[in-house]
């Protein structure tokens, strides 16, 4: 059969939609234009190769492309928006899917679900942050994850302990992990070598994390004394329960409160908005969605809990909410007027006045 050229075809005007399923070593690739399949293929993770490819195929189209959002991050989107190439991320949940497809899920079949989500104009993109907003929240995040790993730490030490049948001393139950402390640690004495060195083994893992924490927090003060966040975190101190870690926390995962056009779409964002289930004259509650940003869901839980000892209008409502509901789920419901605050300090650049209900 006689090969057709597409050299020297040119398809401007014409949209040519394509959908990737990025992996570390491949990249399946679905391409569509407005009105069916062209092609499918298979390539290394190379965005110049699939840049060439398709001004080689499909010269001056209008390209638009789209893969999801997981382990790959954002540099894939930022390295097709310089070669001029519109690109877009999307939720993985979000690709419209059919039960086939749910039953025989490949990468083909995700490559040309997204694909063809573009040509019928089925997606929701998300929100790309620009670079170093993405690495000051990296940052930002890893002084959680090293809060997480020193409390593992210290689990694991207590466990050896109650092993061994060691009873911590009253002076020290309080958990308060201070120098003298960590000196009685070194000092036990175990009847097998084995012991001693498990011990050490723990101790020095707690100091590696306990310092890389302390550096950690020096480059985030460091950080919010810079001019993209201290005049927004001096807004969101002025909040009680928000101190200086949760304050980078917030605006750092939250990015330019203006895209949210609503406070029902921060909630949305931030997984303060419940589950539900209705069905004729049933409906029923399920909890917190599990989606959305995870970290700032707990923090808001947390500080919650905090700002009803500190706001008395947050402390009215909260008593408000528990005389016909139980108090795990009258806090989410001051979680989400926290989140309104929040919302209102930053947008209008104004400090809290305490005990206002915004």
């Amino acid at each position: 059969m006689e090969k057709i050229s597409t050299k020297g075809l040119d398809f401007t005007g014409q949209n040519i939609y394509v959908g990737i399923d990025v992996h570390n070593k491949s990249w399946k690739v679905h391409i569509y234009n407005d009105d069916f399949e062209l092609k499918s293929l298979s390539q290394e993770p190379n965005v110049d190769g699939l840049c060439k490819y398709l001004e080689s195929n499909y010269r001056n189209a209008n390209y638009l492309l789209a893969y999801e959002a997981g382990f790959s991050g954002f540099w894939i989107q930022r390295a097709f928006e310089k070669k001029g190439v519109t690109c877009k991320v999307i939720h993985p949940a979000d690709v419209p899917t059919n039960h086939k497809e749910h039953l025989r899920k490949t990468d083909a079949v995700d490559s040309r679900k997204i694909a063809k989500g573009l040509k019928n104009h089925e997606l929701n993109f998300i929100h790309v942050p620009g670079l170093n907003e993405e690495l000051d929240r990296q940052l930002v995040r890893s002084r959680v994850s090293l809060a997480k790993d020193m409390t593992r730490v210290k689990n694991r030490i207590k466990a050896l302990l109650k092993l061994q049948g060691v009873i911590i001393p009253d002076k020290y139950s309080e958990g308060n992990w201070n120098k003298t402390f960590i000196n009685w640690l070194n000092e036990m004495q175990f009847e097998h070598e084995s012991g001693k060195l498990t011990m050490n083994n723990l101790l020095s893992e707690y100091d590696f994390f306990k310092k890389r924490k302390l550096e950690t927090d020096a480059a985030i003060r460091k950080l919010s004394q810079t001019d993209c966040y201290k005049k927004n975190l001096e807004l969101l101190l002025s909040i009680p329960s928000i101190g200086r870690l949760t304050g980078m926390i917030l605006l750092t995962e939250l990015g330019d409160i203006k895209r949210f056009k609503r406070l029902d779409d921060l909630c949305s964002y931030c997984g303060i908005v419940p589950n539900c289930h209705s069905s004729g004259e049933t409906q029923r509650d399920e909890g917190l969605t599990r989606r959305g940003n995870a970290i700032i869901k707990r923090i808001l839980i947390e500080c919650a809990w905090v700002a009803i000892r500190k706001d008395p209008a947050l402390l009215l409502y909260y008593k408000e909410q528990i005389s016909h509901m139980k108090g795990q789920k009258a806090i989410i419901k001051v979680a989400r007027k926290l989140l309104s605050r929040i919302r209102y300090v930053l947008l209008n650049q104004q400090k809290y006045e305490l005990g206002i209900v915004k």
